[in-house]
């Protein structure tokens, strides 16, 4: 397979990643003449990864969520999407390895993100459910409403015990949201849903191995957070790590066990870095070191940013900015201006992080907000919340659907997203299958 792309005189951008932060520097750069934007991921689509919960949780349909690359540069000509995977890159030729073939680059800008940490936890890895996708927070919401459906037709309290028990592992915006939603639903629309199922018997539970929840936002935050949680019926356990899980039983640092099949992993990121780069490079977490203008250590044709760039700021980001939304966008904002800045041979600028706050939402109309002059929480603090992640969603159309979709939860209670949808391959041999069309082509060729 070839790439396809078309050599120009233009200087080649090639991004990798259209998260939060490659998608900003490919609109930074889309209507530059200077330039040709080869932007690769591994979906045709951007994700809004803040409401992976609302997906798993049934509060939002996927598409709400999501944006398809080409619709945004659909009018762009420099701007080439592939949609394909990554396999590593060759910095001394200056090319990167795909699926579809080899991609060569002037400048090549890694905005690979990051994914689930499970801590090389093996039992963990195969029997937890993580939530860095929305193909994972589908999968996520099936196996939650299925295992309501199973749990009507079990013969033990046990069984029905594991089936409707929930734990959740990491306190973090993810944990405490999903959390808060999940404790909603038992009190609300789950009842109503599921009549013949007692909602008093499940059990949510918050498990954190630090001493306090929502652990980088302020202390009115860490309170407020457990304190909303424990009112809604979840049970937060502070200081303690999960540190097995067979499928029916988590055991527990301080030597406890939980009874429950649904183990969600919200507990930790590693950076997902291109294969090739000197291992030197490589850091903690996967992230990988780069200076004050995003370039990787020993490059000046290779860039990192987002959540896979480790950015010493002085000394008050000593370990790298956070893993959220605004470094990344923040970082391909400038990036873009700095490519600019290299064509026109003027001296790039520093990146220096600008903390516009963080939020978190535990439940209707309970959020805690943290803004750089001001700490709130409560209902002004969630329609703080609503309209931040309202205005940040990729796309009219989107904010639209998921304003229609808040606004009917927030009146009725219920929604029609509870639906188990899953992918029903065809029943065959596929292997001979392929075999035989691949001799149908060569025989087609020859002839």
């Amino acid at each position: 397979m070839n790439p396809n792309i078309p050599q120009t005189d233009r200087t080649r951008v090639v991004i990798v990643g259209a998260g939060f932060g490659g998608l900003r520097l490919a609109r930074m750069l889309a209507d530059r003449r200077e330039f040709q934007v080869v932007l690769v991921n591994r979906t045709n689509y951007h994700e809004f990864q803040p409401l992976y919960y609302q997906v798993a949780t049934a509060g939002l349909e996927a598409n709400s969520i999501l944006f398809p690359l080409r619709a945004v540069f659909g009018d762009c000509e420099n701007v080439h999407i592939r949609v394909t995977n990554v396999t590593g890159v060759r910095t001394a030729d200056k090319e990167i390895d795909t699926e579809l073939g080899v991609i060569t680059y002037d400048y090549l800008v890694m905005a690979t993100g990051a994914d689930t940490n499970f801590f090389n936890q093996q039992n963990i890895i195969e029997k937890a459910l993580p939530m860095k996708s929305v193909s994972e927070a589908i999968a996520l919401r099936n196996r939650i409403l299925q295992n309501f459906e199973d749990a009507l037709s079990v013969e033990t309290v046990d069984e029905r015990d594991g089936l409707m028990d929930v734990v959740v592992v990491g306190g973090g915006p993810t944990g405490v949201e999903l959390c808060g939603t999940l404790a909603e639903m038992k009190r609300t629309v789950l009842p109503s849903d599921y009549p013949e199922l007692d909602f008093n018997m499940m059990q949510i539970y918050l498990i954190q191995s630090g001493d306090v929840l929502l652990e980088p936002m302020s202390e009115n935050a860490h309170k407020k957070s457990e304190e909303y949680l424990r009112e809604l019926g979840v049970e937060v356990r502070l200081n303690t790590r999960v540190k097995d899980f067979d499928g029916k039983t988590v055991f527990m640092s301080d030597g406890t066990t939980l009874r429950s099949n649904n183990l969600i992993w919200a507990a930790g990121v590693r950076a997902t870095p291109l294969a090739g780069l000197p291992k030197e490079v490589v850091g903690r977490g996967g992230r990988v070191t780069v200076n004050r203008y995003n370039q990787i250590e020993g490059f000046t044709d290779v860039f990192a940013i987002g959540d896979v760039a480790m950015m010493v700021e002085g000394d008050k980001w000593p370990e790298g900015h956070p893993q959220v939304a605004q470094p990344a966008i923040q970082q391909g904002k400038l990036l873009g201006k700095n490519l600019i800045r290299l064509l026109k041979k003027q001296p790039m600028q520093e990146y220096t992080y600008s903390d516009l706050g963080s939020m978190a939402t535990i439940g209707r109309g309970l959020a805690v907000v943290d803004l750089p002059f001001l700490k709130f929480s409560g209902v002004l603090a969630w329609l703080t919340w609503l309209m931040v992640h309202l205005m940040a969603i990729v796309g009219v159309k989107n904010r639209l659907l998921i304003l229609i979709n808040w606004t009917w939860n927030y009146l009725s209670y219920d929604n029609s997203l509870r639906l188990i949808i899953r992918q029903k391959l065809p029943v065959g041999n596929f292997s001979n299958m392929q075999e035989r069309v691949a001799d149908t082509l060569v025989v087609n060729k020859q002839s």
